[in-house]
């Protein structure tokens, strides 16, 4: 066992440990008969794709860390392997060739944060000293590794091989795991507006009452702002400050509403703004999260979140129709190492 104690409330440990089972924390909720549940809704056999391109936001004004991808064209046989003409390599051939390569910050536009993304400093061995350690009792720097020093990471570290894994919570535990099953929308922007602001459990009843929107065991809710949309509009002329007064979250230091989240039994969140919560997180006593939903999500009950989603076509449609539920389907890339990955979701009606 990774732990002598789980932080209260938790889901650690209660999973089989299979070649998922704990790695995927409440993504075991994702049963086939809820992937049945999610086939039940597609009635028109609409599909709306859910991602952002993996380029915007258009400029790197929402985390100076994250940078937009880098594409560039490989080589073959010493030559520029974009419009390549083979009659260089093989006289006899008529192909023209292209190959790409990609350096790519996973969490950048549309992604998957896996449970290897946030951790923090508990005592799971019950022996009073707090250790760095993330879902379901796994360790920094034993099963979350990186390198020792800045030589290993960032940009200037290229090219070279990989430097750090997210070992068994890493994002392509997740790809394994499929990530298919019945989405539910709920349109926070429908009826909050456009301005920031922090979402608790009182706004967010409300707003499912006002809708008639049912949140069942095993859904993944889907938080429908606005944020993604004005990113695509503004293109290059987006302004941080600007960005920092748009779109609604959830409001991470409400411990009624992470109680609900809790309860709910649901499987994932995902958001089309920048971090699922509000950011900043309100005042709190210190020692205490910087990303209080990041940590009651990923850390203690093993719900990955998810992203910068694109929702508003999709939100307008269900609106119009007087619908909130469909079939979803967001695998993460399967990219082994990695503690988060670019998602293409499709939302079938």
């Amino acid at each position: 066992m990774r732990f002598s104690q789980r932080p209260e409330g938790s889901t650690w440990g209660d999973f089989p440990e299979d070649d998922q089972g704990g790695m995927v924390g409440r993504l075991n909720l994702l049963t086939p008969e809820k992937v049945r549940q999610g086939a039940a809704e597609v009635r028109e056999g609409r599909a709306f794709s859910l991602s952002l391109p993996l380029d915007c936001p258009y400029r790197p004004a929402l985390n100076p860390n994250r940078l937009p991808p880098v594409v560039r064209p490989t080589l073959r046989q010493g030559f520029v392997n974009f419009n390549c003409d083979m009659r260089r390599i093989d006289p006899e051939t008529t192909d023209v060739m292209c190959d790409d390569l990609v350096v790519l910050h996973t969490q950048y536009s549309t992604h998957w944060d896996s449970l290897a993304h946030a951790g923090t400093r508990f005592d799971a061995d019950g022996d009073g000293a707090e250790e760095a350690v993330y879902y379901d009792g796994y360790r920094a720097g034993t099963d979350v590794v990186g390198p020792a020093d800045t030589g290993g990471a960032g940009l200037d570290s290229l090219p070279g091989p990989s430097t750090s894994t997210g070992g068994p919570l890493g994002v392509d535990a997740m790809a394994r795991a499929g990530v298919q099953g019945r989405g539910v929308l709920l349109d926070l922007r429908a009826h909050l507006g456009d301005e920031w602001q922090r979402v608790g459990l009182d706004t967010l009843r409300e707003v499912l009452a006002a809708d008639g929107v049912e949140v069942e065991p095993g859904d993944v809710l889907c938080l429908h702002t606005g944020f993604a949309e004005h990113l695509l509009e503004k293109g290059e002329d987006i302004d941080g400050e600007e960005l920092r007064q748009r779109g609604a979250g959830l409001d991470g230091r409400d411990e009624a509403l992470l109680g609900w989240i809790t309860d709910s039994g649901i499987a994932a969140i995902v958001a089309d703004n920048y971090a699922v919560e509000a950011v900043p997180a309100g005042p709190a006593e210190g020692p205490a999260p910087f990303l209080p939903l990041h940590r009651h999500c990923l850390f203690t009950l093993g719900m990955p979140l998810g992203e910068l989603w694109r929702l508003t076509p999709l939100a307008d449609h269900l609106r119009r129709t007087g619908r909130s539920r469909f079939l979803l389907t967001a695998p993460p890339l399967n990219l082994p190492r990695a503690t988060g990955s670019p998602v293409t979701p499709v939302a079938t009606v």
